[in-house]
């Protein structure tokens, strides 16, 4: 699943899936030792009902775009998280 991530927002949430199929999320934590890519798989951990060591950013660890693999999940099938976006 491709991710488009704005850091440093004034909360973290998922706004929806852009035009390209991508899920654009906004993030407290900054881009600084990995603490927004942290908060990125807490957050889809969260939203998909998965454990956090289910979620691995595949490519873009310091790329506001980002491909993420959550284990356990069809994402051409199952990209709807289970807890409301």
């Amino acid at each position: 699943m491709t991710v488009r991530v704005q850091t440093g927002a004034q909360r973290t949430e998922v706004l929806g899936t852009l035009a390209d199929g991508s899920l654009k999320v906004r993030l407290r934590a900054a881009p600084v030792k990995g603490e927004a890519n942290r908060e990125l798989v807490r957050l889809l951990a969260g939203r998909y009902g998965v454990r956090e060591s289910a979620v691995r950013v595949v490519r873009g660890r310091t790329s506001r775009m980002k491909v993420v693999s959550i284990e356990g999940i069809d994402h051409t099938t199952d990209a709807t998280p289970t807890k409301g976006v």
